[in-house]
């Protein structure tokens, strides 16, 4: 009877752990959902898709581990549990193929992890110089400054009112963070990617909006006591919009710089 009950557990346990495979490996292949995206926002720009990619491939590998190690666990715990009459176990020592497997099998996945993820962000640091236009995303305690360096304007908000990021939509631009302060994070969860701004350092990065619309932005690095307030919005735009905006810009005085919220003459 027990022998029984022993064999409809396991067939039990077997049917289940195929499904939840399947189930994780179906979702997991479909970029169209935010399960299939394991949490991620939709990419709104060129290179987002490989940052997902390489987000939802880490995942993958992740689950099969962790169903390995728990079948492993579980079938260890069912095949060799202790029974009635059972004698103490016999005791080893050493097994050394067994010993070998399990360094070199995670030494294996681990420099396979690494070999992707050195790959994706080489290409995605990369800053060829062949961007359409400049931004200088200042970010100082509690708010964020942009300068659109081609332009020669700027645009800057307040804790109280977030500002907005203007970019033209399918044209590259490239970002240069500055800060005159302390360490900020310029985050745009839709674009898939973060980068420090660091004082008396200069970070860069490259991306290609390639969706219109609006898409909200934050500090993603604890930075003081109004660091939940350092909000703004990207708008990515037409073209024609984004000249529109330029030319507000320069109608009511915004021209030059902006650094720590204190406008700058071009110049100075």
């Amino acid at each position: 009877m027990k022998q029984a009950i022993s064999n409809l557990t396991t067939k039990r346990f077997r049917i289940g752990l195929t499904a939840l495979v399947s189930t994780l490996i179906l979702t997991s292949c479909s970029t169209e959902t935010e399960l299939g995206r394991i949490g991620m926002p939709a990419p709104a720009t060129e290179e987002g898709p490989r940052i997902l990619s390489l987000w939802q491939g880490s995942w993958i590998a992740s689950m099969f581990v962790g169903i390995l190690v728990w079948a492993l666990l579980i079938w260890a715990v069912v095949a060799y549990r202790r029974k009635d009459g059972d004698k103490l176990p016999e005791q080893t020592r050493y097994h050394v193929p067994l010993e070998i497997m399990y360094t070199v099998i995670p030494l294996v996945m681990v420099l396979a992890l690494f070999w992707f993820t050195a790959r994706d962000q080489k290409i995605l640091t990369e800053n060829p110089g062949d961007q359409k236009h400049t931004v200088n995303v200042s970010g100082w305690r509690w708010s964020w400054g942009f300068n659109y360096i081609e332009d020669g304007v700027y645009d800057v908000g307040t804790p109280g009112q977030r500002p907005t990021l203007w970019l033209p939509v399918d044209e590259k631009v490239k970002f240069t963070l500055t800060s005159p302060d302390v360490i900020h994070s310029f985050w745009i969860p839709s674009f898939l990617t973060k980068m420090d701004v660091m004082p008396g350092q200069t970070n860069e990065f490259t991306v290609t909006p390639n969706k219109l619309g609006i898409f909200p932005g934050k500090c993603a690095e604890l930075c003081g006591v109004d660091h939940a307030r350092m909000l703004f919005d990207v708008k990515v735009v037409t073209r024609a919009e984004f000249d529109a905006h330029i030319a507000e810009l320069k109608a009511i005085g915004q021209i030059g710089a902006i650094d720590s919220g204190r406008a700058i003459e071009a110049g100075e």
